[in-house]
């Protein structure tokens, strides 16, 4: 069998093993010095689970809330050549390469109680600081990018004589848009949906600024490190990533479905 591989190839190899020990060495790590006893006694915490519902649905939340702007704007890249769209493009990839905690800075003067939003906010009693609604706002904000890029390529894989054809025979823009464009576009749709939402859940810097507590689960990670070491850290972290992993899994076994559906 090695003789099917170059010098080249088994060079590339052993660079690429480097690369898979890099990434699984430290969460191995972590999760054998965590017994299972360990694991089982933090997930029956309040705090715990407090904490990680809160993570899950506020990013869920500002998943849903922001795509149904987003995956417009996704198409509209797609399809529409217009002035400064490089630059426009450019800015919707700002979250992904700015410090977060910089990110948390900017939103936290968009949120603030003294600004338009936080303003509107106080109309109906609501402030965005410290809330799970200034979560949400955070998390959309560093993760966004991943559900716009994911569907503008899904968008641009859909032809455009389709589009046109169904135009020539009537259809309204609306309608070819939800019956064709949609549909054939949603394999990468949902992708980016699943990526914002695990994406939100894992952010730390831009919520902390935002919103210390309610604490959602990275920042009690960072809480329990900071207070107590890394072996109180050590079980929570553990506990996030097992619910992390099984929600993703699962996500993209329904995201596969339903494209099946999609497809036949």
């Amino acid at each position: 069998m090695i003789s099917r591989f170059s010098a080249i190839h088994l060079t590339f190899l052993l660079l690429g093993s480097l690369i898979l020990l890099f990434i699984v060495a430290p969460l191995a790590g972590m999760f054998l010095n965590t017994t299972p006893l360990q694991v089982f006694e933090t997930a029956r915490e309040a705090e715990v689970r407090d904490s990680i519902w809160l993570t899950i649905y506020t990013s869920l939340a500002g998943t849903l809330v922001f795509s149904v702007a987003a995956i417009p704007l996704a198409y509209i890249l797609a399809r529409k050549q217009f002035p400064m769209k490089k630059i426009v493009t450019g800015i919707i990839d700002l979250p992904v390469v700015i410090p977060h905690s910089a990110a948390g800075i900017a939103l936290l003067g968009f949120v603030s109680r003294e600004s338009a939003l936080g303003k509107a906010g106080s109309v109906v009693g609501l402030d965005f600081v410290g809330h799970p609604a200034g979560i949400a706002i955070a998390m959309a904000f560093v993760s966004i990018p991943f559900l716009i890029n994911a569907a503008r390529d899904g968008f641009s894989g859909v032809p455009v004589r389709l589009e046109k054809a169904a135009l020539t025979l009537g259809a309204s823009p609306f309608r070819v848009f939800f019956t064709i464009s949609l549909p054939l576009a949603w394999r990468n749709i949902l992708s980016g949906l699943i990526l914002m939402f695990a994406r939100g859940m894992s952010e730390f810097g831009a919520v902390i600024v935002v919103a210390y507590h309610p604490m959602i689960t990275p920042v009690l990670i960072y809480e329990r490190f900071g207070s107590f070491g890394l072996k109180y850290a050590r079980p929570v972290a553990v506990l996030f990533i097992l619910i992390s992993l099984a929600l993703f899994v699962v996500l993209r076994w329904v995201a596969k479905e339903k494209s099946s559906e999609v497809a036949r």
